[in-house]
């Protein structure tokens, strides 16, 4: 397995391949990068996210062949909220709790995530947490892999990774407030967590610039949250500069009890960190790949997964003929209409004494039945559906509905799809623009889409155009 963190301007690789003795051998890079890589939590150029990844992946100290990749994103690259639940529900109910609270928090449909919530339990109370990935930021990042051959296979907020690095020290009948913080050279960073998980969505982070040293920080963050009425009980550190402080004299500069994550894992996770071999018999670089062990534990211990719903990427699918389906009535009639006449036939060949009228020198009046026109065969495309390259524009004036073709044209086989806007929302029949060289996409795509639209308008690409085929949106979309 590949645990792959992306940050804006970092990247952290672990990979574990199993021995024969059933530990995990690792290998591991990081790398920091002056261009920013991401922007609330999306890819600014897959391009270039792609070539950074390809980067760290080949630069570790032994090539894997592995290609399942448990991707670790920022916080802010998803929807969060997070509830009390109430002591009456039923088990039964509680999905419909979640999704109607989705419905209610969330500034977007949860029908336009991928998402999954769990429940944390503490001296009798109960909450849930809500977690989702926006569908068009997953092909956003299942492009940029896919550009280097790897295959996401579960998604995990780093807030989580770090919190099952604590979860253990947590005691049920005792409530706490954490400050988990990440001291890097130049930057101390970190978020806020209770007994129940996340309690504050946003990342804080802070320069360490001059007489800004992490115990001053630390203590006016301290302070800060106090008059907010959330009082810190402990702090956990970790990152690369914490490796060297001492835990007393920290703890009485910041004055909050602190918690060097270098002293938690060996009591709390021991297990898993025997687990790991390293090259020369070095130590795990705990303190630089928290974020990578955490997903890891995480990925031993939890069943929360993003994508365990169904929603994945969609695999290249082979070309197969539509199967034709013929009515049972109508072929029981022709097999007995068939039976008959050769039964007549051979009846009458019997009886060659009757002869029959002769015709030869008689003209026929002819019954000319109304022509049927006769469907011409369609010619084999000369490219696959996964090949076209779509634009969905929305011109109807109703939100959603770009995602919602979208949707619906991965689910057909088309994998190459970028959504937008049209240039305005009066369309009333869905207009299909699509390039000479492509002309039979015209075809294919009216055929899985005719549970959905009727008779769309057919126009054609400019050649010079990126995509092969635009769909612009209009009322008539069902």
């Amino acid at each position: 397995m590949l645990y792959l963190f992306i940050d804006n301007h970092t990247i952290k690789f672990l990979a574990l391949k199993k021995t024969l003795l059933g530990q995990e051998e690792a290998y591991f890079f990081e790398k920091t990068y002056e261009a920013q890589l991401l922007d609330k939590g999306r890819p600014i150029n897959i391009d270039l996210l792609a070539s950074a990844i390809k980067e760290v992946v080949t630069s570790s100290s032994k090539a894997t062949s592995d290609n399942q990749t448990f991707l670790i994103l920022p916080q802010e690259a998803f929807y969060y909220f997070r509830t009390e639940v109430p002591s009456d529900i039923a088990p039964t109910a509680l999905d419909s709790f979640v999704v109607d609270k989705a419905r209610a928090l969330l500034p977007i449909l949860p029908d336009d995530l991928i998402g999954d919530s769990f429940i944390k339990e503490s001296d009798g109370q109960k909450v849930v947490t809500y977690l989702g990935l926006e569908k068009e930021s997953y092909e956003d990042y299942r492009q940029t892999l896919s550009l280097i051959d790897l295959k996401i296979v579960s998604i995990l907020p780093d807030s989580l990774a770090y919190f099952k690095l604590f979860e253990k020290t947590l005691k049920p009948e005792k409530k706490e407030m954490i400050l988990y913080t990440i001291l890097g050279k130049d930057s101390i960073n970190g978020y806020l967590f209770d007994n129940f998980g996340l309690l504050d969505e946003k990342k804080f982070s802070i320069k360490l610039e001059g007489e800004n040293k992490a115990e001053t920080i630390l203590k006016e963050k301290a302070e800060t949250l106090k008059n907010d009425k959330k009082k810190l009980n402990r702090i956990i550190i970790s990152g690369p500069g914490s490796d060297k402080i001492r835990q007393d004299t920290f703890t009485k500069s910041v004055g909050v009890w602190t918690n060097p994550l270098k002293r938690i894992v060996p009591t709390f996770y021991e297990s898993y960190l025997k687990m790991l071999v390293v090259d020369n018999n070095k130590p795990f670089p705990l303190l630089n790949l928290d974020v990578c062990f955490g997903a890891f534990i995480f990925n031993q211990e939890e069943k929360f997964s993003l994508m365990k719903n169904g929603y994945k990427a969609k695999g290249k699918k082979s070309f197969s003929l539509p199967t034709l389906l013929l009515p049972k009535k109508e072929i029981f009639l022709f097999i007995g209409s068939f039976a008959l006449s050769f039964g007549l036939f051979l009846l009458v060949s019997n009886f060659k004494s009757i002869k029959l009228p002769s015709f030869k020198n008689q003209s026929l009046v002819k019954n000319n039945p109304s022509p049927t026109t006769v469907p011409s065969p369609t010619p084999t495309p000369s490219f696959k559906k996964e090949e076209l390259k779509i634009k969905v524009l929305n011109g109807s004036g109703t939100a959603g509905k770009a995602s919602e073709m979208k949707d619906i044209l991965k689910n057909k086989g088309y994998q190459e799809i970028i959504t937008g806007n049209a240039d305005n929302y009066d369309y009333i029949k869905t207009e299909l623009q699509v390039k000479k060289s492509k002309i039979q996409a015209f075809g294919m795509i009216k055929t899985d889409l005719k549970d959905y639209l009727t008779s769309p308008k057919e126009t054609s690409l400019d050649e010079k155009e990126t995509p092969d085929v635009v769909i612009i949106i209009g009322t008539d979309f069902k």
